[in-house]
């Protein structure tokens, strides 16, 4: 595969993980540019990271050729820097979401739909392994037709993302009831690393079901669930033949005869292997359901799901598909909205088709 080089526009959380993959896989992925508007914070990363920083669009856009342009900045900001990239005709990969509200992303859609703006959404849990097998194993057709899908990974339009993928759901509307519940637990870790001391916090859990006609989904999740110790992910998805529950299945076969199985994590370096230390993929029973393309990078789940997306959108800019355009990452907020609008409301709300399903 030929090296994917491509620019960051913004400081976000999420550059970190751009920057950190592109130097772990130096063959797959180069970053030659990163617009940073604060200049001694430019400073700082061209010394950690050896990436050229430029403090304004101009500068960036004509530094040298770029395949594409990944957006890490504010949610406030993410519409204005798509259209002053799209007006610009660079390619765009950009975080989540593309805008705050209805309104914005409307406005977003009809403005890069006349500008023919190319514009992929980086939206990762699809391709994080064990997402991405089960859902391959959806696919497979081993569990029928599928009528239900219970998520509790992820918030908001990531489970939303999980829920429709899971469901074989595209743009069909849904009748949306929720309900909040809050209760106490010992603190865990964040973003930046773990607990300096027990503090009690509360637990603030989201219940949502959304009816697509015959299929049902639940999305149940709370914050804590990131990356507490104490609190896990649990995934259900049940079809007419099987069903799926975390990392264990069991269909039939035929009437009379059925299947049990695991989702079996494959990492080498373990005990006497001596590969390496990474993931290399995860079976179900004899078949491989997931393969890790980033072979023998040492990525986390996470960093090998990003890297995905930018693998996905260079193919997309080559003439392959689209991997998960503007389009489906507006339905997963408007449908997130909803549900956050039902849960505070306590309503049944019913969802309408919007511009970008038309």
């Amino acid at each position: 595969m030929s090296l994917i080089e491509f620019g960051i526009v913004g400081r976000g959380w999420r550059a970190d993980f751009y920057l950190r993959i592109a130097k772990l896989l130096p063959h797959r992925f180069a970053v030659r540019a990163m617009l940073v508007r604060d200049e001694e914070r430019g400073r700082e990363i061209e010394k950690e990271w050896e990436v050229k920083t430029y403090r304004d669009i101009e500068s960036f856009v004509s530094s040298g050729p770029l395949m594409f342009a990944v957006l890490s900045v504010s949610r406030d900001a993410l519409p204005v820097c798509t259209l002053e990239l799209a007006e610009r005709n660079i390619p765009i990969l950009t975080e989540t979401p593309p805008a705050n509200d209805i309104p914005g992303m409307i406005a977003l859609y009809e403005s890069l739909r006349k500008l023919k703006g190319r514009v992929q959404v980086a939206e990762q849990y699809l391709y994080q392994p064990m997402h991405a097998a089960r859902i391959a194993f959806v696919r497979s057709g081993k569990l029928g037709d599928i009528s239900q899908v219970q998520v509790s990974a992820a918030h908001g339009y990531h489970g939303i993302s999980l829920i429709r993928k899971m469901l074989g759901i595209s743009f069909e509307n849904a009748i949306i009831r929720g309900q909040r519940f809050t209760s106490k637990i010992v603190k865990g870790p964040g973003r930046y690393g773990p607990p300096e001391s027990e503090v009690i916090d509360d637990s603030v859990q989201d219940i949502a079901t959304l009816q697509f006609g015959n299929q049902l989904a639940l999305f149940d999740f709370t914050g804590d669930q990131y990356f507490s110790w104490i609190r896990q992910h649990r995934v259900l998805v049940r079809g007419s033949r099987g069903e799926v529950t975390d990392e264990t299945f069991r269909y039939l076969k035929d009437y009379k005869t059925p299947v049990y199985g695991n989702f079996r994590r494959v990492d080498t370096g373990h005990n006497g292997n001596l590969e390496g230390y990474y993931h290399r993929g995860i079976t179900a029973n004899e078949d491989w359901v997931y393969e890790n393309l980033f072979v023998p990078g040492r990525l986390s789940d996470d960093e090998i799901a990003i890297a995905t997306s930018l693998t996905k959108m260079a193919d997309y800019l080559l003439g392959g598909p689209s991997c998960y355009d503007l389009a489906e990452a507006m339905q997963d907020n408007y449908l997130s909205i909803m549900m956050q609008t039902a849960i505070e409301s306590g309503e049944e709300l019913t969802t309408t088709t919007q511009p970008w399903a038309l």
